[in-house]
Formats: C-alpha cells, structure tokens, sequence
C-alpha cells in the first residue's frame, strides 16, 4: 500500500477503505508517513470529504493510536461532556457534581486553554492544591468512590490526533467537519464514557459562527459517537456573549459555586441545567424533563455542592476554598470600566471580551505563557441593559496595572451601543439526539 495512491484516490473524490485510513494514521502516528503527504491528504478530506463510514473508521484508528481507558466495569453509568470552547464556560465545574450526585459516574480527561482564558484544568488549578495528574489506578479509585473524577489529558492519549491536529493548523485545514469531528470524538472515544453530551457553542465568542455551521457539525459528531458505539446527544448553545458574568479561572469557579449554592438562576444556570440533564437523561434512560426536576433538586438541597466539595477534597484541594470563596485567589487590583454615554447595550463581541481577560493574565497567547489564576473580567452590563454614562460595565481583574489600558480599549471595542433595547436571543437553540 502506497501513501500516494491514497491521497490519488481521496483527490478524485473516492471513499477510503478501512485498511487504507488504518494504514495513514498508523503510519503517521509512528513518523514513517512526512508531514508533506499528510497534509496533502488533508487538503483533499478538507475539498473531497469524507463519508460517515470513513469518519467513523478514522476516528476510531485515532482512539486507539494510544491509550484507551477502560471504563466497564461502570457498565452503562459513565457519562462524559465536551464543549467546543467558549468565553466564560464554566459549565464542567457546575455539571460534573450535579450528574455525579444523581448516579453517574463523571470521567472527564480536559485540556489547558490557548487563548481567551484557561481550559478546564486551568480553571481547576485556581482551587489551592487540586491535583489534575492522577496515574491511571488512582483516577478509577476515585471514580469508583465518589463518582466524578476531573483530570489533565494523559501524554499517550490520542497521540494521532495531537499529531494531525498541529499539521492541520499550520496547512489551513482545521475547518472541515469530518476532520474537526474526528479529532474531538476520538478523544471522547479514548476516554471510555458510555455516555457522551456534546456542549456545540455558536456566535462570536466560538469557533462555529454561525446556526448553520454548528448543526452541521453538530449531526456530523452524533452519527459519528453511535458509529462508535456511544450514547451521544448534542446541544447547540448560544455564545455571542460570555456565559455568566465571571471571565478568568478563580472568577469562574466562585460563579461555578454561586450556582450550586442556588444563588443564582440566570444564563449560566439555565445552560447548565440543560446539559446536566441530558446527562441524567442518558444516564438513567429516562426523559429529559424528569431528569430536570432531579437536577433541580440536588441544586436546591444543596447536595450537588457538597458532591463538589468531596470532589476537590479526593483531588487535594482545600474544600474549605468551596464553602469560603475568598480563599480562593484574588487580584489586588479590580479596575472599572466606565460607560462613556447613555443608551441600551445592543451586542457584545464575546471573542474580544475574551482577548481582553487574555491581556489581563486570565489566558495564553502561547503554549510557554503563564496564567494567572486571579486575573479576569466580572461583567457588571450585558446586551439588553440600559447604562447611563458613568455606570460600571465591568471589572477588570490584575495583578498587572499595566495590562489595563490595553485591555480596557479592547473591552470598550466589543460593545455596541443604541436608542433601542436588542431582541433577546435564545440559549439554547437545538438539542440533536
């Protein structure tokens, strides 16, 4: 079998076999395969694309290039969520304890944010001590005792995807829906939940801009996940602003644990309940609706808070750090940002608000940057609030005065303002099972 006969027949818009996409990311994966024939087969997937069989073949040859987490002895139980990236998305920290409270067994691998601000590991290394590198035997004994278990990525998983994925970015191939597919069920798949809900954001603040587009990928990952034997259900959520008020990792875990005490039933909430349970739903094999009214409940009576506490507590955190949350880190500084006139704020550019917390510490511009876990964006206005000029919309949270100017102008440039109230827009748009 020859590498140049593949990328030919892809070229002419024919369908890969088994043994011929086996053969690619094996090949690959090993380094027998240059970079110069992998990205022009990338090219011709990006033009030709792919059909459901091939994605589901090569999603399941990149699960099993490394590691695969053997979840069994669960049975049915384990449920994994996966969001598309987004500004402000804490829902992993709020949704975990919840489905974990209620029977499922929440086994999640997630990875560190490049950009707006920290991915979930990041945002959970902002909890004093919480250690998100457990060896294999440790990560299943705390599953197997308190039912959620929240780590780093292991180094061997999915070695093909880490692989095509960096070739992918630098040959302007990242957006095609069998490739984008594959590399993030291929992940789901490793991970060895029976149960997966898919988080598909859309708007500015997300890699799919458009409705259109994120359906579109949506269906592609569900079809895909059954392909490979999963419980997959998708929800599209809106994302042309940041979700919750709170951007920056210390920021989000307080907003995170303001919504599990119940303080709060806004956006964040809402989304959040949505995802925990469809969760429930596949967990349990009952309907959405009732699954709502058992998430509720664990939120109400307080139980979901505690599952969080136990869970920080089992990874070496203070739980302490969830009852009081001044213990959690703080920025020395947190500067307002004034409305310099009246009117109703129309539309937000969640991407900017991002790249300004970004400015503040609260993400990377590259992989070497630091975060610091303190620095952030507390939203004080959203679209639809009328401001008069001179009122606070928003906080900027530092240790770095110098790092306001800049991120005070890019802040500024994501609002739009004007003499009418905006139409209010829906969070959740479609949910595909």
């Amino acid at each position: 079998m020859r590498m140049f006969d593949i990328i030919e027949k892809k070229r002419d818009g024919k369908a890969l076999s088994d043994e011929e996409i086996e053969f690619f990311i094996k090949g690959y994966t090993k380094g027998e395969i240059p970079d110069y024939q992998a990205s022009a087969l990338c090219m011709a997937i990006f033009f030709r694309g792919m059909t459901e069989k091939e994605t589901v073949t090569l999603t399941m040859c990149m699960a099993r290039s490394g590691d695969m987490l053997d979840l069994s002895r669960f049975g049915n139980l384990t449920a994994d969520k996966h969001s598309t990236g987004g500004v402000g998305d804490k829902t992993t920290l709020i949704v975990a304890p919840i489905v974990a409270c209620l029977g499922g067994i929440v086994t999640k691998m997630s990875g560190r944010g490049l950009g707006h601000t920290g991915g979930t590991v990041d945002k959970l290394e902002a909890i004093p001590g919480y250690r998100t590198a457990l060896s294999e035997e440790e990560f299943l004994s705390q599953t197997e005792r308190i039912g959620i278990a929240v780590i780093g990525q292991t180094g061997n998983l999915t070695p093909a995807d880490k692989k095509l994925y960096a070739l992918r970015d630098v040959t302007a191939t990242v957006d095609s829906i069998p490739l984008i597919t594959a590399s993030i069920m291929s992940k789901k798949i490793a991970a060895g939940s029976k149960n997966i809900v898919l988080d598909v954001k859309y708007g500015s603040g997300a890699f799919m801009k458009t409705t259109e587009d994120a359906v579109k990928l949506a269906e592609n990952m569900v079809k895909i996940g059954k392909g490979c034997g999963r419980n997959v259900t998708a929800v599209l959520t809106n994302m042309e602003v940041p979700l919750g008020s709170n951007i920056g990792n210390a920021l989000e875990v307080k907003e995170a644990i303001d919504v599990l005490r119940g303080d709060q039933d806004d956006e964040l909430t809402r989304v959040c309940v949505v995802l925990a349970s469809e969760m429930t739903a596949q967990v349990k094999g009952i309907d959405a609706k009732e699954a709502e009214a058992l998430v509720r409940g664990v939120i109400k009576d307080g139980s979901a808070l505690e599952k969080m506490k136990e869970w920080v507590a089992a990874q070496g955190a203070d739980p302490l750090c969830i009852t009081d949350t001044e213990l959690l880190p703080s920025a020395p500084v947190a500067y307002p940002v004034l409305s310099d006139k009246d009117g109703y704020i129309t539309k937000t550019d969640a991407h900017l608000i991002g790249n300004a917390a970004m400015i503040l510490g609260a993400g990377r511009a590259s992989k070497e940057d630091s975060i610091d876990p303190s620095a952030g964006i507390v939203l004080k206005k959203k679209p639809g609030d009328y401001v008069k000029k001179g009122d606070v919309l928003c906080h900027l949270h530092t240790s770095d005065v110098s790092k306001i100017p800049d991120a005070e102008k890019t802040f500024r440039s994501a609002l739009s303002f004007g003499d009418t109230a905006p139409e209010k827009q829906e969070l959740v748009y479609k949910i595909i099972r």
